[in-house]
């Protein structure tokens, strides 16, 4: 069989001149030299400084700081780990919210030749501490916030170090004794087919490789370029934008999503003259929901759409006048091997029909399609997307078979390598790929990679659960949800409210499904689960606690409809929990978003965890119908929610935007 490889395929005329429009309109682009990509992160950073002391390296919320200010604390951080730690390289774990304080960690750990682990406070503690385990960490960083969970996670040899308490007399000056190239500067940890999260090493070249070729060959940031930061830096989906920012000169702009409504967010790229946005799909539509009818963004200059594949659907957001002004650009990567397809498209391009597109292979990277024997299909057929290259991955961290499974050596050619994705796709004629979904149970929810088997071994441990599965099924196109199959010992009474209970305490938000159905047997094949048999969940109401409840008033039957639209689930009675009935935060936002634009009123996702009902919200709403309270204070008022207790919070911030709602 004759196939071209994608190696002679050169890019059609059209990708390439938007291409070549990627650029700042200040015209101050500099190229990353390859030089450096042999050198290290914090030498490569300390270069930037020397060369643009005074400009603005990171905003986050009150904190501005420049490249000159943000070394020196950086510094501060790296002296205190030599301190507890003295040199050679160990793994440090890092415990914070998102924003400046885990980024300067994050340097300060490179900086002290360590390589660093993200933790997240939103994940189970069990799951943090097999992270720090299998990692061999040996010091926790951590800030005042998190010291308590920090020192619950500590165990013998594992120290903690809160950077707030570091000494602001301790010298500030460069360390020097760089790492080098080949040293290790993260273990990123994904999730694992048995059951346990699994760590995916990285040494400096690779993230610089990274970063030069976002520079030099993609959104080509410079100095000028105000570049957003929506992923938890614990995901591989934030570093283009983490590195490709400060390893440029460019103003990093930290958001978090969770805690603000996609209005703030609105209102915030505006205020900060965003040049750069990334997000995940579910984030972008939101936002375009909100901008709709808005004037141009006239600053934004590139979209960048990542997490997961998009549909048309967000790319007629996209085509709207709000973003005219940028161009789109969509990948597609993996954990493993980082970017593998990238493309640029503007207002004019024609979404192809029956997939979506995830671009073209970027430099260094081979893309083949293959069938079920590993042989190329044949141009137009469908198979899976490998991808060959020099050096992919480092591998796994601790797991030499999984990485000779999952990488698999060319003996032929040195240092090659194919990564089999796992992910179905077809080649277009000028040589874009298309992609058509997973071939396996490793699945993306909500922008993030989960693989069932973990859900399901999660499930496996509760005493009253005899079988569980876990599906993915897509209600819309694009929008992926979790449903669980459960069979239970006999006498049970266990129910959905408790599975998710007992499943907060074992996994992340996103990986709790949202529907769980209780069957008396699983569908069976050749003695094997037929997944394929599995039935849709419906959008009836499911078994709850509490008796169904009508809405009593004309709040209560408003809200009752933006609850039952959002979670897709009808009738939803007045109280029924937005947990049980299996919301999660994504669903908040735009729960928040509605109940916003409906009484022009404005509340932070907080409320929600405070009034998980509609009769609940009712009477948040109700309360605050007679309090005017003055607009331009509610910039401080959110800025001060983190420093707040949730109750607290979700009295302080509710303001009325508009005229106020007399119900």
């Amino acid at each position: 069989m004759n196939v071209a490889s994608n190696r002679e395929l050169a890019l059609p005329p059209e990708q390439q001149a938007i291409r070549d429009k990627c650029f700042h309109p200040s015209g101050t682009f500099v190229e990353f030299p390859s030089e450096d990509v042999e050198a290290s992160i914090p030498a490569r950073f300390e270069k930037i400084v020397r060369i643009h002391p005074r400009r603005l390296a990171i905003k986050d919320g009150d904190r501005s700081l420049s490249y000159e200010v943000m070394n020196r604390t950086v510094n501060r951080i790296a002296r205190s780990i030599l301190a507890l730690r003295g040199n050679g390289s160990e793994s440090i774990a890092l415990l914070f919210e998102h924003g400046f304080d885990v980024i300067a960690a994050l340097l300060g750990t490179l900086k002290a030749g360590k390589l660093y682990v993200v933790l997240s406070p939103s994940f189970p503690p069990a799951r943090n501490r097999f992270m720090c385990h299998d990692s061999q960490a040996r010091l926790i960083l951590t800030n005042s916030a998190n010291f308590d969970a920090a020192v619950k996670l500590a165990e013998e040899p594992l120290l903690v170090l809160n950077i707030d308490t570091i000494d602001e007399a301790l010298p500030s000056d460069n360390l020097g004794g760089y790492p080098q190239a080949d040293d290790l500067a993260t273990i990123r940890y994904t999730s694992g087919s048995t059951g346990y999260p699994k760590g995916i090493a990285e040494n400096h070249r690779k993230i610089l490789l990274q970063a030069r070729l976002t520079t030099n060959d993609e959104n080509h940031i410079c100095a000028e370029d105000r570049v957003t930061l929506l992923h938890s830096v614990a995901f591989g989906s934030a570093y283009p934008h983490l590195y490709g920012s400060l390893l440029n000169g460019a103003c990093l702009l930290p958001f978090d999503v969770k805690s603000n409504s996609i209005e703030s967010l609105a209102r915030w790229i505006t205020a900060e003259q965003v040049t750069i946005f990334k997000s995940p799909p579910q984030i972008f539509r939101q936002l375009a929901k909100t901008l709709a009818g808005a004037p141009k963004l006239p600053a934004l200059r590139l979209i960048h759409i990542s997490g997961a594949p998009i549909t048309q659907r967000d790319f007629d957001a996209y085509q709207t006048q709000v973003f005219s002004c940028a161009l789109l650009e969509i990948s597609m990567g993996a954990t493993e091997v980082r970017g593998i397809c990238y493309a640029l498209l503007d207002p004019c391009f024609s979404f192809p029909q029956g997939g979506s597109p995830v671009g073209y292979p970027r430099r260094g990277r081979q893309v083949v399609l293959l069938d079920d024997s590993g042989r190329e299909v044949e141009p137009g057929d469908i198979g899976e997307i490998a991808v060959k290259g020099r050096d992919l991955s480092l591998g796994y961290w601790q797991n030499p078979e999984l990485t000779e499974t999952k990488l698999i050596d060319d003996l032929s050619t040195d240092n090659q390598q194919t990564y089999l994705t796992g992910d179905l796709g077809r080649r277009m004629s000028d040589g874009m790929i298309v992609h058509l979904g997973r071939k396996d149970l490793m699945v993306k929810v909500r922008g993030y990679r989960v693989d069932l088997t973990e859900i399901e071994r999660a499930l496996s441990t509760h005493g009253q659960i005899q079988e569980g599965v876990v599906s993915a099924w897509e209600r819309h196109p694009g929008n992926v949800s979790l449903a669980g199959y459960i069979v239970t010992q006999p006498e049970s009474a266990l129910t959905a409210k408790d599975l998710r209970v007992f499943l907060r305490n074992k996994l992340p938000d996103f990986m709790i499904p949202s529907t769980f159905t209780f069957v008396q047997s699983l569908p069976l094949t050749n003695g094997k689960i037929d997944r394929k048999a599995l039935p849709n969940p419906d959008n009836k109401r499911p078994d709850m606690p509490a008796a169904y409840v009508p809405p009593r008033s004309v709040i209560e039957s408003c809200l009752g409809e933006i609850w039952a639209e959002v979670l897709e689930i009808h009738p939803v009675g007045i109280h029924d929990n937005f947990f049980e009935l299996g919301g999660h935060s994504l669903a908040a936002l735009r729960i928040i978003s509605r109940v916003i634009k409906t009484f022009q009123l404005e509340l932070p996702v907080k409320a929600l965890f405070d009034a998980p009902t509609v009769a609940q919200m009712a009477a948040l709403i109700d309360g605050y119908k007679d309090q005017p309270i003055d607009v331009e204070r509610l910039d401080q008022l959110l800025n001060r929610i983190e420093n707040t207790t949730e109750a607290e919070a979700a009295a302080r911030v509710a303001v009325v935007t508009g005229d106020r709602f007399h119900g």
